[in-house]
């Protein structure tokens, strides 16, 4: 788990610090949340045999290698990478809009606002929790990282905190 809590705190796309989309799902990116303590939510694309990362389309080449990385939670945006990355035994899950996603290692990946279970993964906090349950989540991906890390030292209630914060 990231950063000594109890909790695994996610990097969207490799945000920490809020959304930079000139950024996100770049090798280089992601590589810089990993080392910064948390894991990584990547997109991932496979096309002609080829690894490649990105969101709305694939943009950058990867290798197998890169995306075996354990602090890896890799987002399939096609049916041959899904494939792909299970037949390879790598942290991967794929979805739309669904309000639950089992992922490959057994979580739950849960839209926002959606309510939460020991097993689930909070996605993007920031856009809403449910409120009967936000205590629950096993862990969070989200953009704003660095302030939901220093909420989750405090003690602070995560879904109040964004709220009063108005952080989207």
């Amino acid at each position: 788990m990231s950063n000594g809590l109890q909790q695994y705190l996610i990097a969207h796309r490799g945000n920490i610090n809020g959304p930079n989309p000139e950024r996100e799902n770049h090798p280089d990116y992601i590589t810089e949340s990993i080392s910064a303590g948390y894991d990584a939510e990547v997109d991932v694309w496979l096309l002609d045999g080829k690894w490649i990362l990105g969101h709305d389309k694939p943009q950058w080449p990867v290798d197998i290698k890169f995306l075996r990385n354990p602090f890896f939670w890799c987002h399939a945006k096609n049916i041959e990478a899904f494939h792909g990355l299970l037949s390879f035994g790598t942290n991967c899950f794929w979805h739309e809009e669904d309000k639950f996603t089992m992922t490959s290692l057994g979580y739950i990946w849960t839209y926002p606002g959606e309510k939460l279970t020991t097993k689930s993964i909070c996605v993007m906090p920031e856009k809403g929790m449910n409120e009967s349950t936000a205590h629950l989540s096993y862990g969070f991906c989200s953009d704003h990282l660095v302030k939901l890390e220093e909420i989750l030292k405090n003690g602070g209630d995560v879904k109040n905190a964004f709220d009063k914060h108005e952080i989207r």
